[in-house]
């Protein structure tokens, strides 16, 4: 993708002179307004400080990007919308000449990252929407990879779950639109990927299989009770109660994978929709379209286990 390719489109440095009309300083030096035509083809115009590009500018290359926003000598630094020659584009905010902070990537094919950028990549919190499935991934990012908690909605359920190089990885759930939840975790298994030659190194790929070990009615979140938690937990702890009526006894409740408890609270839903599916979920190694069956099946692959 463009977002980690911009790096090749470098601008003409400080040295390159070209051609220049506007203000200057008592030295001579660009400063102030103006206008210049570098050697390379590029142009740029906007403001000048002591000979460098300092403010707000254009700045136009030659293969038809270009960047509008703020410079601090020479690079760009603060808030700043960059359109790629492919028609992407990324708002938000730069330092160093890098997307790095808060921002918005406009991807050709329409999809959408909003969140944090670290040294030219995804990094912290952000959402990425896939504009052909309406799915959406809600969590955690390293280094511009899905790792950490996060959540992964579909149009009639959603996976909430912990991430690792791109896998889904140990307890989690499905949660159902129907109101009911798939509880399982998700084990790595290595998959030899074709036969090589004895001299030559046998690929390895890691495939994540999803073990169901219950299905139960949909968890509820009672914010109320999180004012009873001791400050330092923190606002918006969340308690998981069966729903009234269901008589689960509390046994039933603890029928857990363990160390699941743990991951029911970090992983509590997020305030907005959340997911991921195509171009990325193809990263996965594994099939984010299992979850579009019916509960009925679902219900039926449970009944299985139990059997």
């Amino acid at each position: 993708m463009s977002d980690l390719g911009s790096e090749e489109l470098e601008e003409e440095g400080e040295n390159a002179i070209g051609e220049y009309e506007g203000d200057r300083n008592e030295a001579g030096e660009r400063h102030g307004h103006g206008k210049a035509r570098l050697p390379n083809g590029d142009t740029y115009e906007g403001n000048y400080e002591f000979g460098k590009r300092h403010g707000q500018g254009i700045y136009k290359f030659k293969n038809g990007a270009r960047y509008m926003g703020e410079y601090i000598k020479n690079k760009k630094h603060g808030q700043g919308t960059f359109i790629y020659p492919d028609g992407s584009r990324y708002e938000g905010e730069w330092a160093d000449d890098q997307r790095h902070g808060h921002g918005v990537y406009y991807y050709v094919n329409n999809d959408t990252y909003t969140g944090h950028w670290f040294a030219h990549q995804r990094h912290g919190q952000g959402t990425y929407f896939y504009a052909d499935t309406g799915s959406k991934y809600v969590g955690t990012w390293v280094n511009g990879q899905q790792e950490g908690a996060a959540e992964l909605v579909h149009l009639n359920h959603r996976y909430q779950g912990k991430f690792m190089n791109k896998n889904p990885v140990g307890p989690g759930k499905y949660v159902f639109d129907i109101g009911c939840e798939q509880h399982g975790e998700y084990r790595l298994t290595d998959t030899e990927r074709g036969e090589e030659e004895e001299e030559e190194e046998t690929l390895i790929t890691i495939v994540p299989k999803w073990k169901a070990t219950k299905i139960t009615d949909l968890a509820l979140w009672t914010p109320t009770l999180a004012e009873e938690q001791p400050p330092t937990e923190g606002p918006g702890q969340e308690e998981v109660v069966g729903i009234e009526g269901r008589g689960e006894s509390e046994e039933e409740a603890q029928d857990m994978p363990e160390g699941y408890e743990g991951e029911m609270e970090m992983l509590r839903p997020l305030g907005e929709d959340q997911d991921i599916y195509p171009e990325e979920a193809g990263e996965y190694g594994y099939n984010l379209d299992q979850g579009n069956v019916s509960f009925e099946e679902e219900e039926g692959r449970q009944s299985d286990l139990q059997d």
